[in-house]
């Protein structure tokens, strides 16, 4: 079975690795060279995404890539602390979260489905797709053309695979909040710790990293779409001028990135056909902590059930099933999470007193369906050396690349 994943973010260098780790041939095209493509900035998985990546024998490159986090504290604007508790895990969990640039995990991903056998082919932006005769074809932005049994849409919340799907699919909207990065030096904030503020403006969060830098970015409220040209640190440091940790942080800025927007997505009816299938913020864009994650279990899923269906067609239905249930549970609870940040006056004092409660008494228990879970639990995949084969039921191997054209 020959595979196209168009995109080469998390989503899509995951998914090059799990399908080859299922015995297809893949060939990833991605539009950027640079690991981290047009955003940066740094990101935590969890350990239901650790355990995945453990069982593509990758963890321990990821875990080299960045730092192990071991538990998150909230706090009101006022400096009250609300709640601390195990980051991206329960009590006892002996895996800990792992924070790192989001280019660095990308970097690390994409070696590993390198040499794994992948293709990663790069400046290649899917514009469209259709068929040709039992495949799929592939447009790309230059003109190139590629074909082959299934293509993976891991091409972002932006997704040409998913308007190709459905024309009438569902378009990003700006979710009341933009996002603003950057490193401070020289600031004492502890260690081994993530830390969200939630300000008057937006929330805050911050994270030491060894060496004496932190980490930190800003998700401030704004009812309209701003102009993004007009927010320099100056703005920020206004912002955040009545919270104390942001404001000291603001101070001792080393470098700053562009602000983005931030999109959400409504419910994505149509993740797949017989042929092409969407993973990653391409058919969910999820956040709260669980975007590279939840894309990471989404690859795992989609190459075992490649490998447990007797067709193409009947694994898409598969792995539709298994994801839909777990991803709308968890796109309620971002909803939830963006909403604690965008609170209002009234909003805040309700959720300074309400919160402290909610951790104590309910936390593990109300998360323990997201950090327990284990995409790869039994997972018994065919070793490299044999990867080449065709899965059963799958057909012949068919071309996996096309005409070049200007």
């Amino acid at each position: 079975m020959q595979v196209i994943v168009a995109g080469g973010g998390v989503a899509g260098a995951t998914s090059a690795l799990a399908l080859r780790r299922a015995g297809a041939e893949v060939t990833v095209y991605e539009a950027y060279t640079d690991p981290a493509g047009s955003v940066g900035s740094f990101l935590s998985l969890a350990t239901n995404g650790l355990k995945a990546l453990d069982a593509l024998g990758c963890l321990e490159a990821v875990r080299a890539a960045g730092f192990d986090v071991e538990r998150q504290r909230l706090w009101a604007d006022s400096g009250r602390l609300l709640g601390d508790t195990p980051r991206g895990r329960l009590s006892g969990e002996p895996l800990r979260s792992i924070t790192l640039r989001r280019g660095d995990l990308v970097e690390t991903l994409r070696a590993r489905a390198i040499g794994s056998g992948a293709r990663i082919i790069t400046g290649e932006r899917l514009v469209g797709a259709s068929r040709a005769g039992t495949k799929v074809r592939a447009e790309f932005e230059s003109g190139r053309t590629a074909e082959a049994d299934l293509l993976v849409g891991a091409d972002g919340i932006w997704s040409a695979t998913r308007r190709v799907l459905d024309a009438g699919a569902p378009e990003p909207t700006y979710a009341g909040l933009y996002t603003v990065s950057g490193v401070a030096r020289g600031v004492d904030v502890g260690s081994g710790t993530f830390n969200m503020v939630f300000g008057r403006n937006g929330a805050f969060a911050y994270i030491p990293v060894p060496g004496g830098d932190v980490w930190w970015a800003a998700q401030v409220s704004a009812a309209e779409e701003p102009d993004l040209d007009a927010i320099d640190l100056e703005f920020l440091k206004d912002l955040y001028r009545h919270e104390e940790v942001p404001s000291a942080l603001l101070r001792a800025v080393t470098s700053m990135q562009r602000p983005t927007l931030m999109h959400v997505l409504a419910e994505v009816p149509v993740w797949h056909d017989d042929r092409i299938v969407l993973v990653g913020d391409s058919g969910h864009p999820v956040g709260a902590g669980q975007g590279a994650s939840m894309a990471i279990e989404d690859a795992v899923v989609l190459a075992r059930s490649l490998e447990d269906a007797p067709d193409i067609p009947s694994a898409l239905k598969a792995y539709d099933t298994a994801r839909r249930k777990r991803v709308a549970k968890m796109v309620k609870s971002a909803s939830g999470n963006r909403d604690a940040k965008t609170a209002g006056p009234v909003g805040r004092r309700v959720r300074n007193l309400v919160m402290p409660v909610f951790v104590k008494l309910f936390y593990e228990r109300a998360t323990a369906w997201l950090f327990t879970h284990e995409v790869a639990a039994g997972w018994a995949a065919p070793t490299l050396a044999t990867a080449d084969r065709v899965p059963s039921g799958h057909g012949a191997a068919g071309s996996s690349t096309g005409s070049s054209g200007a």
